[in-house]
């Protein structure tokens, strides 16, 4: 039973990118928000002070907003509950550490980072569990007050009780039991006086009404420690779902040693954010039936916590580069347009002189022949430019004594027509191979060599159409001269 307008939250930490495995999280909550009726909530977690990236944040809400998950609190949209920005929260933090520290559920440590260690050493040589020994759990008042007015430094832990089962009900995992034993003494106020991660993360989600805690399957063993700061605070326990690890083809955890992990990575290779958002989405998650293709408002409708897998879900680029295809044969000639222009504009052929009406001609010409809107750049730049060079297999097979001859045909023919159509180039070109008994293929080819460079593309004669007469005949003679056999 979902409660009425569940609150759900997105919490990164600004270290430099989104990865897309950050981006499945934030899309879960989104879908499960939206289906809901309640609220997605952005919160930025940059309490590790040495771990923030300068320009980070600003680039997480930019790719967020650029897949299409628009947050409904957050950074620059006040719900009444923030700041969401957990540095700008300090004084939060440490009023509730203190409440914990007077009733005795948590506790000051002094020990020394050469002590820690030791205890580390000494442990893994007997083979026990890297946890710490409540040495400081000991100090009387009158120890802790003579180190604080000495300004040791310290940390504050948390006094976990031993033998005590800690249950977690996940959505998706089921029922999971962890004992306190082995559970540590987590540190909740770090010496500079920052929360950790735990701490944070459970005070921030109690007081922002967080109803539902979906994320990452890393977090499943932290879980325990939450747990049991939500029972010492006294507070209502959220709703826990850990979701399935994302995995390389070799089931090893994703990670950039084999491959981009950066939704903004795929952003620059030329990936629509449709089929990003609809490929992450089936990454652990499936409606039951053989459905695949999605746009955002249908998973919407369609989304269910209960149906996301608890395997780890295999990140197969072949399966994005097809639906990328899938998503772009969607897409309206006018949606291309608008996507290849701000290529043109970053490319070099910028300065091009096609009117938005010839464009759309070279994309109605490509659209089924590529992944990517800048494959039309970087597989047709004929469109755009003069060739520089001419493909030498090509040449060798396809350019003959005869070329010269059949192309200076051509040309003569089609300048007798004005303003020509495709058809009118196809009846020309079919009128010389008539005139000098020669198959078309051996008009055709070098004709392709001399206006595109290659020896395949696109219709010829869509490509005549969209250069123009002047601009074929043009390059033809251009090809005459530099073609040599």
């Amino acid at each position: 039973m979902i409660s009425e307008n569940p609150r759900v939250r997105f919490a990164p930490s600004p270290t430099g990118y989104l990865h897309v495995g950050g981006l499945r999280t934030a899309l879960y909550n989104y879908l499960f928000a939206k289906k809901n009726n309640g609220a997605f909530i952005l919160r930025i977690e940059d309490t590790d002070r040495t771990r923030l990236v300068e320009g980070a944040v600003e680039n997480l809400i930019t790719t967020l907003k650029w897949a299409g998950l628009d947050y409904d609190e957050g950074p620059g949209k006040d719900g009444g509950l923030g700041p969401y920005v957990q540095s700008e929260r300090l004084t939060i933090y440490k009023k509730y550490t203190d409440e914990l520290v007077q009733q005795k559920k948590a506790y000051y440590c002094f020990c020394t980072s050469d002590r820690l260690k030791q205890l580390r050493e000494d442990q893994q040589k007997t083979g026990l569990q890297s946890k710490y020994d409540k040495h400081c759990l000991h100090l009387t008042e009158n120890e802790i007050s003579e180190k604080l007015k000495n300004n040791e430094p310290f940390v504050i832990r948390l006094n976990v009780q031993p033998d005590e089962l800690i249950h977690i009900d996940d959505i998706i995992r089921g029922e999971v039991t962890f004992n306190s034993n082995v559970v540590d003494d987590q540190i909740l106020l770090k010496s500079d006086g920052y929360p950790t991660y735990h701490l944070a993360n459970v005070v921030d989600d109690h007081l922002m009404k967080i109803t539902h805690v979906i994320r990452g399957e890393e977090w499943l063993s932290s879980t325990p420690k939450h747990i049991l700061l939500y029972q010492y605070f006294g507070w209502e326990i959220p709703k826990f779902a850990h979701l399935p690890l994302l995995l390389n083809p070799d089931k090893s955890k994703l990670s950039k040693r084999q491959g981009d992990v950066a939704v903004e990575d795929y952003r620059a290779k030329g990936y629509l954010k449709e089929a990003l958002v609809n490929f992450v989405a089936l990454l652990g998650w499936s409606a039951g039936d053989d459905r695949e293709f999605y746009y955002l408002d249908e998973l919407c409708r369609s989304f269910a916590l209960e149906r996301v897998n608890k395997a780890g879900a295999v990140f197969n680029i072949e399966k994005l580069q097809s639906m990328n295809f899938a998503h772009l044969q969607k897409k309206s000639d006018e949606e291309l347009l608008i996507l290849l222009k701000e290529e043109l504009a970053s490319s070099d052929f910028k300065s091009h002189s096609l009117s938005d009406e010839k464009l759309l001609l070279v994309i109605q010409a490509m659209k089924e022949r590529i992944n990517f809107v800048k494959e039309i750049i970087l597989n047709a730049g004929y469109f755009f430019t003069i060739p520089q060079s001419y493909d030498q297999d090509a040449v060798k097979k396809r350019w003959t004594l005869e070329s010269p001859q059949l192309l200076q045909k051509f040309i003569e023919a089609i300048q007798k027509t004005d303003n020509p159509l495709k058809e009118d180039y196809e009846n020309a070109l079919h009128k010389v191979a008539e005139e000098v008994a020669v198959k078309n293929a051996a008009i055709i080819h070098p004709l392709r060599l001399a206006v595109s460079g290659v020896s395949g593309g696109p219709g010829l004669f869509d490509i005549f159409f969209i250069l123009g007469k002047e601009e074929t005949i043009k390059r033809i003679n251009i090809a005459l001269e530099k073609i040599k056999t």
